[in-house]
């Protein structure tokens, strides 16, 4: 579509990542942002001041606008201009590198004599549970603790 062909109300009422596709689909070549919305600007016949005044504005718009991509040393274009490699890992692979990644970086060590003091060596205790046990006081709520 022309830009001379839309009528100047049409134009007025279409926003300006509208206009700045049909610029750049016009051009056919990429463009830098300002001059890409001084274009914009004069195809709407707004005032010098307007660029200024809306610059980052426009930025913002195309910035979230999936249609433009910002190319190097800053560029707008058109994305179906470019195609963009897209490397999707196998999961089955990634999980795999992961796991012998892991693997190499697992070290076991040998326990020291001296590691176990912090542990009960004595692991047959059953005798001892009724000596815990003769300590233990029971209280009736009901009685007096100094009756």
């Amino acid at each position: 579509m022309n830009l001379k062909d839309i009528p100047k109300e049409e134009l007025e009422s279409m926003s300006y990542d509208e206009i700045a596709y049909l610029v750049l689909e016009k051009n056919g070549k990429k463009m830098k942002l300002l001059d890409l919305f001084k274009k914009v600007c004069q195809v709407l016949e707004l005032p010098e001041s307007t660029v200024e005044e809306r610059i980052t504005d426009f930025f913002e718009l195309l910035s979230i606008n999936k249609k433009f991509i910002l190319l190097p040393n800053g560029y707008w274009d058109l994305s179906t201009n470019h195609v963009q490699d897209i490397v999707v890992e196998d999961e089955e692979d990634a999980d795999s590198l992961e796991l012998e990644d892991n693997e190499d970086d697992i070290v076991e060590e040998e326990p020291e004599e001296d590691d176990d003091i912090f542990y009960d060596n004595d692991l047959d205790d059953s005798d001892d549970d009724e000596d815990d046990l003769k300590d233990l006081v029971i209280i009736d709520d009901e009685e007096n603790i100094n009756d």
